[in-house]
């Protein structure tokens, strides 16, 4: 999905739900559409004030629930405290985490096996599935081996 699809979707979504659509938002959508990997409040924050200086904390912050709540983001939770966020543009839904223990790196793979298990488990309890998530959590081999981990360092 193009940035221009995801910038339409957010800017419908806005409007359905009666709120402006103002520059420090798109500045926030393009900052988190730039991101190649996962990303906290404060990371896009950042982003988003060298696309516009006039971004502030508090809309980042107000923002990132409305673009979850569109789809536009998925928001993940490591058990840290500190919130993560990955744009959706790769539109796989389906996602499995593994979390590394040891860089506090998120791995993201292709788990469509979770839209079979979600329905048939909640079908035998005679309800619907909404969410779902996979999160494991693991130590790098490669540091336990050699010392070193190459996922460290980004």
């Amino acid at each position: 999905m193009s940035n221009e699809v995801q910038r339409q979707q957010f800017k419908s979504f806005l409007a359905q739900k009666g709120l402006r659509v103002t520059n420090q938002r798109l500045a926030i959508l393009e900052a988190a559409f730039g991101q190649q990997e996962h990303f906290t409040a404060e990371q896009l924050l950042d982003q988003a004030r060298r696309i516009d200086d006039s971004v502030s904390r508090a809309t980042v912050y107000r923002t990132l629930p409305i673009m979850t709540e569109s789809a536009i983001l998925r928001e993940i939770d490591i058990g840290t405290g500190e919130k993560f966020y990955r744009h959706t543009a790769n539109n796989q839904s389906q996602m499995a985490q593994v979390v590394c223990l040891d860089c506090d790196r998120i791995f993201e793979i292709s788990a469509p096996f979770m839209d079979w298990y979600g329905s048939t488990v909640s079908a035998k309890l005679g309800l619907t599935p909404v969410s779902q998530r996979l999160q494991v959590s693991a130590h790098c081999n490669t540091l336990r081996d050699t010392g070193t981990c190459r996922h460290r360092s980004r």
